[in-house]
């Protein structure tokens, strides 16, 4: 297994899992919560057989990464990303964050800057500030994500059969674009997370990108469902997009929070164009 040391807590490293397949200019996929880097499975598939290399990697305390009881705040997360890149001597970087992932993109741009990185991608992701604020009104009242650490305690495997249901609209989309085996296998992997590292993470969504987008001077592309309950479009994507100079938006219709997977033709075609542009 191909493992990445980022640090230690008492007598356990903390390693992370990664995935480093084809040949090519490298494209690093970071996943959301609560899933793993094999949640990539479309994309990957379609960038190798564009010609790319492509690197996935579990998240601190997701998938087969090490799971600490510590470490669930941007500033870390981007220095995991950090010690990956490094780890293996990456250069001329497109970065994709999907959900939450997309944190990770923002806030390693705004800390190490773009040497290592040439394009970026937000898709369906948390910045630039998800939480609301007397500067943004429109965010989500922390009481939510109050709410939602508070049913994780309490049952954590039915609170993320209940959200992977809404990550993919199952009422309007299930047997259509999303099958009920894909969502069981999200929740499998998913429930196997720690259960510390699940919870700690939703405080994290509330963390504020807007200086760290503010460094962007790479090109940047910004997919996003307009049909998201998870990270809706409007308090997000179409933000970002404003934030970043001459970056692009591709509003994809119908779709979910999930759509990586419902709707992956189309994520792929916007993708690979950005690539080849």
């Amino acid at each position: 297994m191909s493992l990445v040391n980022v640090g230690i807590e008492n007598s356990i490293h903390i390693n992370l899992h990664y995935e480093d397949l084809g040949s090519g200019k490298p494209v690093v996929l970071i996943h959301g919560w609560p899933l793993s880097g094999a949640s990539w499975e479309k994309q990957t598939a379609a960038l190798l057989a564009a010609g790319y290399r492509v690197i996935t990697y579990d998240r601190r305390g997701f998938g087969r990464s090490t799971q600490p009881s510590t470490g669930y705040d941007y500033d870390t997360f981007a220095s995991d990303l950090n010690k990956v890149l490094t780890k293996l001597d990456l250069h001329d970087v497109t970065m994709v964050g999907f959900s939450m992932g997309g944190g990770e993109v923002a806030r390693y741009v705004g800390t190490y800057g773009t040497e290592r990185v040439a394009k970026a991608v937000f898709i369906g992701a948390v910045p630039p500030y998800l939480q609301k604020a007397d500067d943004n009104p429109e965010g989500v009242d922390g009481s939510v994500f109050k709410d939602i650490q508070q049913g994780l305690r309490a049952d954590r495997p039915a609170f993320l059969a209940g959200f992977l249901k809404d990550f993919f609209n199952v009422d309007v989309l299930g047997g259509v674009s999303i099958s009920d085996e894909v969502v069981q296998y999200s929740w499998n992997v998913a429930v196997a997370a720690s259960p510390k590292g699940t919870v700690d993470c939703v405080a994290a969504w509330g963390t504020d990108f807007r200086k760290d987008l503010a460094r962007f001077t790479i090109p940047t592309l910004v997919i996003h469902g307009d049909s998201d309950r998870i990270v809706p479009l409007d308090i997000s994507g179409a933000k970002t997009h404003k934030a970043i100079k001459d970056a692009k938006l591709v509003v994809v219709k119908d779709a979910p929070h999930g759509l990586i997977w419902t709707h992956a033709d189309q994520v792929n075609a916007a993708l690979l164009e950005f690539l080849a542009g």
